[in-house]
């Protein structure tokens, strides 16, 4: 069974490649379905949506271990 999580946090600049010092990635869940995760997604943007260096994303678990 595949398992979401919502990863992300704030980042140094626009291309998004590091984290800001002294941040870490944030990451929520495990969530059972890709629509609980995007729901969370959505809440987490919404509250950071002043902030432009701030970005998530929901991860498939099982998409991610094999690659």
């Amino acid at each position: 069974m595949s398992e979401y999580w919502v990863v992300g946090g704030e980042f140094v600049d626009s291309k998004f490649n590091a984290l800001a010092p002294g941040r870490d990635q944030e990451r929520y869940g495990p969530f059972p379905d890709y629509e609980a995760a995007r729901k969370e997604w959505q809440a987490r943007t919404m509250a950071t949506v002043d902030n432009a260096l701030v970005r998530y994303q929901v991860v498939n678990e099982r998409a991610r271990a094999a690659a």
